[in-house]
């Protein structure tokens, strides 16, 4: 461990604190843009105490109390302005926050005693927690497309989205109806995020990969994903989105004569194994050079195995797209009997 350092002389400026941030830093730890930070301190008086070299913003431990509590008290309807008020009135030496500007017991702010069940996660996971709770959609767009950008389609959405996913939804099971304007903000913007990715360009000729929802499963943000990371890929989706019907289903297979097909089951009252085997039993292409679609379960509601030999089970997107590339693979190097494209003629 370092020795401290001795002060420096009265006529220099002291050190800053080693836990001061940055305005990006503290932005993604509280869940808000650092746009939304810069305004507060604008038109609040709300800012950092200290700037590094006159320019850079450096917040401290207390700075950042501070924009806890107003993001605290804003989560609960007070105006911004009466926030910054009774959060600058609140810090060391100052005034007690005002009763009316009181966060009450029941607050879903994270860190409050309803904090959503987050665990041990990324900084960037807690700050979209944050925003979300606070419904404060250009800070959830902002933080859901820096996560992209920075690490990756396939680990912002295994480390930073689904994990506050799991969380919104765990608090909205355990606390009635409540939360639920959370979830489905928090999954417009996911959706939305997942959409701009923008896609590579196709192989041409090649059999596409088709997704689609259980009969009766409405929670189709894994499949968009999945979707998303494919095209990322340069990989052809033939995407069909929630509670695809099992007649509709067989169609999609017979048409599009994909080489993998992932089915999505949330719980188990939509995972129909009956369908699983009309599936696999599924032949396509012309007469004589018939195909048979790989297909792979994903989803909780099919439990750890799989529920047909002739099915393969997916777990997460990284070990998931891993599986479905070793199956697009097999089925480049099979015999061309077997890699038929579709029938023509198929009524639409």
């Amino acid at each position: 461990m370092d020795p401290v350092p001795p002060h420096p002389p009265q006529d220099h400026a002291p050190e800053l604190p080693a836990a001061a941030l940055s305005t990006g830093a503290v932005a993604r730890r509280l869940g808000v843009s650092p746009t939304t930070l810069r305004s507060w301190e604008r038109r609040y008086a709300i800012g950092p105490a200290t700037r590094e070299d006159g320019r850079h913003r450096r917040w401290t431990a207390q700075d950042i109390a501070r924009l806890e509590l107003m993001c605290r008290l804003t989560a609960q309807g007070v105006p911004p302005s009466e926030a910054a008020r009774a959060a600058v009135g609140a810090a060391p030496g100052g005034d007690a926050v005002p009763e009316s500007a009181a966060v009450p017991e029941t607050t879903a702010a994270p860190g409050g005693p309803n904090a959503l069940p987050l665990g041990e996660v990324r900084p960037e996971c807690r700050g979209l927690a944050r925003a979300a709770v606070r419904l404060d959609a250009p800070a959830v767009e902002q933080l859901l497309e820096s996560a992209v950008v920075e690490h990756g389609l396939v680990t912002a959405w295994e480390e930073i989205i689904a994990p506050t996913l799991h969380a919104v939804g765990r608090k909205w099971a355990s606390a009635g109806e409540r939360y639920v304007e959370v979830e489905h903000l928090l999954s417009w913007h996911v959706s939305c995020a997942l959409r701009r990715v923008r896609p590579a360009a196709a192989q041409l000729g090649s059999s596409p990969v088709l997704l689609a929802c259980a009969p009766g499963e409405q929670h189709t943000l894994p499949m968009e994903a999945l979707a998303a990371v494919l095209g990322e890929r340069g990989l052809p989706v033939r995407m069909f989105g929630a509670a695809l019907p099992a007649e509709a289903l067989h169609e999609a297979v017979r048409r599009t004569g994909p080489r993998a097909a992932v089915l999505w089951s949330q719980s188990r009252s939509t995972a129909d194994r009956a369908l699983v085997r009309s599936v696999t039993a599924i032949e396509w292409g012309l007469r004589g050079a018939r195909g048979h679609s790989a297909l792979l379960l994903a989803g909780p509601g099919w439990g750890a195995g799989s529920p047909d030999p002739r099915t393969e089970r997916l777990f997460g997107l990284r070990s998931g797209l891993a599986v479905i590339e070793n199956a697009l693979l097999s089925a480049d190097h099979a015999e061309p009997a077997t890699r038929a494209g579709p029938a023509t003629g198929t009524r639409a």
